[in-house]
């Protein structure tokens, strides 16, 4: 799968646990990094917890296994690491102010949709 049907495809498991505000943003011409970020938001922990974890099981499932997990403990940003794909779940407020899409603004967002 091409890293970007993989990233459409967690934003569907996003989508699935009620996260919202989700964007794609494409590295691909900026940092060796990754090629895609996938970034939501979530309105509390357990929502947090909620996406990553159905993320996690529906593309273990796939044999699709994460290779790197951070946050879990605290659940105000969880970062998922995929290699070329790298999900990152934040509650409201550390998203704010954490900004990513302002660090990475010179990376093209890609259209997502909600098709719930």
């Amino acid at each position: 799968m091409e890293a970007k049907e993989f990233a459409y495809k967690i934003t569907d498991l996003i989508f699935s646990k009620k996260g919202h505000d989700v964007k794609i943003l494409d590295l691909r011409n900026l940092s060796s990094i990754a090629d895609y970020f996938v970034i939501c938001s979530a309105d509390s922990d357990t929502q947090v917890k909620a996406i990553a974890d159905e993320i996690d099981k529906e593309l273990s499932k796939q044999g699709i296994k994460c290779w790197h997990k951070e946050g879990l403990t605290a659940l105000n940003w969880v970062l998922l690491d995929y290699f070329d794909v790298i999900v990152h779940i934040f509650k409201n407020e550390s998203r704010r102010y954490y900004n990513l899409e302002k660090l990475w603004g010179d990376a093209p967002t890609l259209l997502v949709e909600d098709k719930a």
